[in-house]
């Protein structure tokens, strides 16, 4: 404790090691405690941490940390994501650098590889989370590929199979061709560019006449099977029925009416492509089109594209328009505003592709998912993403959950390749069951005529069953029975249709129950100037070099800070710089304390002393008030505003105000009353550190090991959490109180106003009403000290004093005789020379703001920080000019009698 600033860097580790070693964050299996139980979002196992992860993982320890002190039996429960498409890519990627493909390797040993990289690199994000305080139960950590999690994955595949709520049937999914795999609706991101609307000319089959169609793809025209128009388009009313021939191919297609069809885009007429859109897919499956594949799941073109096979689908589309154009079939291009969707892994432009996939069926799922929200039982926090939640569950489609790649979890599905009798082949061969068959249950061909579905499940699909999985399901355990429900979900807004909603769905169908109570969604954390981050940008933080330059606690308290509910973050590294000297300043209140301990004190009970004095009493409910908003504020996920009342609490109540008052106490003779406020701070103290432990549990751990409190717990971490009984409330001395303070304040504003040295002993005068004034005879001694006023004058019946500067305040007047305080022409000249050092400050700064070059070329935050002095310099130059004027005014009125 003898540096004077807070060096975080080996208090951090050992404080997290000795955690460790003590099992203090090992949850109870049985426990007579009530039980509180946080799921981890788990962050995939290819991730390093963002700032994203890091205000969900300090929100989260916020509350296990908050809730462990309060007397739970808390589990936090830690773990990763196999992140199928992600994982896979970045291995492949690393085979690349080798020459080497997954195909080459085969399925087998490309899957012992990812193995064999989740090993090596997985566990970089848990060590980062370590990094951050996070207080997880890590002899429970889980992976969604473990034998548990695989066990519960397969379990209720068969059970939504047996039920028919899975299904396997063509549709028209969402293609990544890099990844060669189908992705659900959620992931695919849309992004808004210019297109083209092209106007193509369908000829009748009889040669008489033709339709135009308008497309945004005209390399799609090769598969389609119909034109369609609106029933209730006049213009077309005579064609429907009629037969067209294909541009280039010439493949005769007929004309057919739906309602589907948007009369007012384009020329009103429109091609269907079912295999190539989803909504031409539903029109085909109403008029029993024909489906033509066109593209392989490359993104080529296919055989039944005829003279362009072969070719890439963006050269195709080169090529379609040139010989449309050259037949004179292309009647013109117009501009148009198209929303492309990208994989969301590989940014690769999907293509809406027909493909044999597997579907849960997911509507009778949402049913009760969204009772569970509507009635109650599922809170969203804050309640603005209810509409959110419920509009996606009630426009919902059934959910894809195939995917062709290796990695994850493989289909429980396997195909009778010799289907010996009828129902055999009813069933098309398919035998789902957990595990790998012996015989086909259907005709009894052997285990060497059954082969597995080459497929795996959507990443998401295992995540879905992870806040009952974990804990062990489809086992009957002690922890699935402790803790199931969970208590609350805290994550972003990004991931509550593709996590959240999913969970709740599965959770209630094979619990009965929902999955957590509680579902907080935290803000987005943008920049400084609230733009999102991203790479390109180049205005991301990164959460560890945040750690490493400013200390863990910094961070975490300053992320804290900024999460008010509903409002995006708009992230400043000045903050956490400011938050820094937060630390710094408990620090030091710390050392300052100790140093004023004597050895053989006796720490006294607060609610056994005698003689408190009005600073005493007015900390003690002022700890009170803020143990219990503390305490409220995180029951209602306000963690602003529970890191706010810290906040001011800690720095300006406690710092800034008790600690300089009780200051003559401990330098006094009087040993009762020094004692008193040892105990008085030591007790303010401990109490404050227990309540910022949640927040920022390094250097409170640290602080509070340090302090002389005895039949205390071995760690901060397992002390009770303070409530307003640690403190004793007293509304009338907080009133009390609040007179001295702003007697005080209001000579001090004089003071500073007049640029009085802190050396120099002033004359004050109040005038107030009696009662008030009474409060202020009586605590006299505070005012004088923090005043630096070695004269005060208190009553009623006081003239109005000449040459005196005045401060108005709420309950008073104060007035500081000016006569003998300064010489005029002295102080006018320093205070001139003030002015100049701030001029010349301001024109270097203007030279910048007026050069082009740099205004064009410097970081967007140097600029602003320029601009930011530039109006701090001359803000200085107005209030000195303003205070010469004052003193220029008083020294004509009294002629200079202050020389």
């Amino acid at each position: 404790m003898s540096e004077k600033v807070y060096n975080p860097r080996d208090i951090e580790e050992k404080w997290y090691n000795f955690w460790l070693e003590k099992n203090y964050f090992r949850a109870e299996p049985k426990s007579g405690k009530p039980s509180y139980c946080i799921v981890i979002p788990p962050p995939n196992v290819t991730g390093s941490l963002h700032i994203g992860h890091a205000l969900d993982v300090t929100l989260q320890d916020i509350m296990t940390r908050w809730k462990r002190m309060s007397g739970f039996n808390t589990l936090w429960l830690p773990g990763t994501d196999h992140a199928g498409i992600a994982t896979q890519n970045v291995v492949e990627k690393e085979l690349k650098k080798e020459g080497l493909s997954r195909h080459a390797l085969g399925r087998e040993a490309f899957v012992k590889k990812v193995w064999e990289w989740k090993e090596q690199y997985g566990g970089r994000i848990i060590h980062q989370l370590k990094r951050l305080g996070a207080s997880c139960d890590w002899s429970r950590e889980r992976f969604t590929l473990d034998e548990g999690l695989s066990r519960a994955v397969k379990e209720v595949f068969v059970r939504l199979y047996n039920e028919g709520l899975i299904y396997r049937g063509d549709y028209i999914i969402n293609w990544c061709p890099r990844c060669h795999t189908a992705l659900s609706d959620l992931e695919v991101e849309h992004e808004e560019k210019k297109g083209k609307l092209y106007y193509i000319r369908y000829g009748f089959a009889n040669g008489n006449g033709h339709v135009v169609v308008a497309t945004t793809r005209p390399e799609t025209l090769l598969g389609d099977t119909a034109v369609a128009v609106n029933p209730d388009d006049e213009r077309y009313k005579n064609i429907v029925g009629k037969i067209l021939k294909l541009p280039i191919l010439g493949r005769e297609i007929p004309v057919i009416s739906d309602e589907f069809v948007d009369a007012s885009f384009g020329t009103g007429a429109v091609k269907v492509t079912p295999a190539h859109d989803p909504n031409d897919f539903e029109i085909a499956r109403r008029h029993d089109l024909p489906f033509v594949k066109i593209m392989t799941g490359e993104g080529t073109m296919s055989k039944e594209a005829g003279p362009y096979e072969g070719q890439d689908r963006f050269k195709c589309r080169e090529n379609v328009l040139r010989d449309l154009e050259s037949a004179g079939l292309l009647v013109q291009r117009k501009e148009h505003t198209l929303s492309i969707g990208h994989c969301y892994r590989c940014k690769t432009i999907i293509e809406p592709y027909l493909s044999k996939q597997w579907f849960v069926k997911i509507r009778p799922l949402a049913k009760d998912a969204i009772k569970a929200v509507n009635d109650g039982r599922i809170k969203i926090i804050p309640p603005i993403w209810d509409s959110s939640y419920f509009d996606w569950m009630k426009n919902i489609k059934d959910w894809c959950i195939s995917r062709q790649i290796w990695w994850g979890h493989r289909i429980p599905v396997w195909y009778c390749r010799e289907m010996q009798n009828a129902t055999c082949r009813t069933q098309n061969g398919i035998i789902v069951a957990p595990d790998a068959p012996d015989v086909c249950p259907h005709c009894g061909a052997g285990a060497s005529a059954l082969i597995q579905d080459e497929d795996v499940l959507d990443t998401w699909f295992s995540s879905a069953l992870w806040p009952f999985s974990t804990l062990g399901w489809p086992d009957d355990t002690d922890d699935l029975r402790t803790f199931y429900p969970t208590s609350v979900l805290i994550t972003g807004f990004d991931i509550l249709f593709f996590w959240v909603a999913r969970m709740i769905m599965m959770g209630l169908k094979f619990r009965s129950e929902e999955p957590f109570r509680h579902v907080y969604i935290h803000a987005l954390i943008r920049d400084a100037e609230g733009q999102k981050m991203s790479k390109s940008k180049g205005n991301v933080v990164d959460p560890l070099e945040m750690t490493e330059t400013y200390g863990t606690d910094a961070f975490r308290f300053t992320l804290a800070a900024f999460a008010a509910q509903g409002r995006d973050i708009k992230f400043s590294i000045n903050r956490v710089d400011g938050y820094r000297n937060f630390i710094n300043k408990i620090w030091n209140a710390s050392r300052f304390i100790l140093m004023n301990v004597r050895e053989g004190d006796v720490i006294t009970p607060v609610e056994d002393l005698r003689n408190l004095s009005l600073a005493d009493k007015w900390i003690l409910s002022r700890l009170s008030n803020v143990a219990s908003g503390v305490n409220k504020a995180l029951e209602e996920y306000r963690f602003n505003d529970a890191a706010s009342d810290l906040y001011q609490f800690t720095w300006h109540e406690f710092c800034d105000w008790y600690l300089e008052m009780i200051k003559p106490a401990f330098y006094g003779d009087d040993d009762d009353v020094r004692r008193t406020a040892v105990s008085t701070v030591i007790h303010v103290f401990e109490t404050s550190l227990a309540l910022l432990h949640p927040f920022i549990p390094f250097v409170t751990e640290e602080l509070w090991q340090n302090l002389p409190v005895r039949n205390r717990p071995d760690s901060l971490c397992i002390r009770r959490y303070p409530s307003d009984t640690d403190g004793i409330r007293d509304n009338s001395v907080e009133k009390e109180m609040e007179l001295v303070m702003d007697a005080i304040v209001g000579i001090r504003n004089i003071r500073g106003e007049l640029n009085l040295p802190p050396s120099l002993e002033i004359r004050a005068i109040i005038k107030a009403q009696e009662e008030t004034a009474a409060v202020l005879r009586e605590n006299i001694s505070y005012i004088s000290k923090l005043a630096k006023a070695d004269s005060i004058e208190i009553g009623y019946d006081i003239g109005n004093p000449e040459d005196a500067a005045i401060s108005v305040r709420q309950a008073m007047e104060i007035f500081v005789p000016l006569k003998g305080l300064f010489d005029v022409e002295v102080e006018i000249r320093r205070l001139s020379r003030e002015i100049v050092k701030f001029e010349e400050s301001l024109s270097a700064v203007n030279k910048k703001l007026r050069n082009r070059e740099f205004m064009e070329k410097a970081p967007r935050e140097i600029v602003e920080e320029n601009k930011a002095k530039y109006q701090e310099f001359a803000d200085k130059i107005h209030a000195l000019q303003g205070n010469i004027e004052k003193i220029k005014k008083w020294g004509d009125q009294n002629g200079q009698e202050n020389r």
